[in-house]
């Protein structure tokens, strides 16, 4: 006997369905398909064989996976969102062996209703798709993408910028409520001949800087960084523009903006950044505390948190 409910009007040929999951209406499973225990799958949802579901995963009405579809744990896939496994369709012409774009949802992602998911992409580990959004690059961990073609607007839990304050700040560093991340500001001098911002080795900046490096010219919708160092240590000013910068311990993550050529942000090694929300004339000056080690970075964000210690 199944230990799974399945509605007198489903259709489900997969043997392999987890316990406590619920399959309603006019639903159609294939019989390669694999879903996990504790799943909600609704009414007219059709899922072909080259499919894998996890645990708890709810997929609302109307949806279609198509093979090479993978959805992990967690997962809430809103009404009649679309996946795609093909490119460049065209009437019976089918898929060659090796063709197929594989699609990936991360664990406790969200896709809201009527997105549509382009062939290969992955969504991140609780990324948040807006409803409608048309996704088409693979969306960071914990990211919210809307639009068409979906963009970065936020990230999951950051509390709301707050406003800037009226009067001028006076040189010095500030703490942040991201351990070991600064806000600086530099002092600076300003005449009839215009503004002097500047800082000095040991005395206004955190670490003597062996390597700088600029980001300019980036369309607004891009994001920059998506990574953290084992060692390296940074420090940002946007020397021109404006860009946002995520801080992220693994515990904490907060939004810096980032502004004036006389604030700067510091970066300690073990914390994952982001750069986004640039502004079309935006200059990032970035100082670095050694030189260009490609061993140095952490580029998976679930890396990351299990080096700091964080669970997932």
């Amino acid at each position: 006997m199944a230990e799974y409910f399945q509605h007198n009007n489903a259709i489900v040929e997969s043997a392999n369905i987890g316990p406590r999951t619920r399959i309603w209406a006019f639903a159609h499973i294939l019989p390669g398909a694999s879903i996990g225990a504790d799943c909600n799958i609704c009414d007219h949802v059709f899922i072909e064989n080259d499919v894998s579901v996890g645990d708890r995963v709810t997929v609302k009405c109307g949806v279609q996976l198509w093979d090479g579809v993978s959805i992990e744990d967690d997962v809430f896939i809103g009404p009649n969102v679309t996946f795609t496994n093909d490119p460049f369709p065209r009437s019976r012409q089918y898929l060659k062996p090796g063709d197929l774009r594989r699609t990936r949802v991360c664990k406790g992602a969200s896709i809201g209703a009527n997105s549509t998911i382009l062939p290969g992409i992955t969504i991140g580990e609780r990324a948040m798709v807006g409803a409608g959004a048309v996704v088409n690059r693979n969306v960071p961990p914990e990211a919210i993408v809307v639009g068409n073609p979906a963009q970065i607007t936020a990230y999951v839990g950051l509390p709301r910028l707050a406003a800037a304050p009226d009067q001028v700040m006076q040189a010095g560093r500030t703490a942040t409520e991201v351990p070991g991340v600064m806000i600086y500001t530099l002092p600076g001098v300003e005449d009839m001949r215009g503004i002097l911002s500047f800082g000095e080795v040991g005395k206004h900046l955190p670490f003597p800087p062996q390597r700088i490096f600029m980001v300019y010219g980036v369309p607004s919708k891009e994001i920059r960084g998506e990574h953290a160092h084992h060692q390296l240590e940074q420090f940002l000013i946007c020397v021109h523009g404006s860009c946002s910068v995520i801080a992220d311990d693994g515990r904490t993550r907060r939004e810096f903006r980032l502004d004036s050529p006389s604030k700067g942000l510091y970066l300690p090694a073990r914390i994952w950044s982001v750069q986004y929300k640039h502004s079309q004339d935006a200059v990032l000056l970035v100082l670095a505390s050694a030189g260009y080690d490609a061993a140095d970075y952490i580029r998976d964000y679930s890396d990351f948190r299990r080096i700091v210690g964080v669970d997932l």
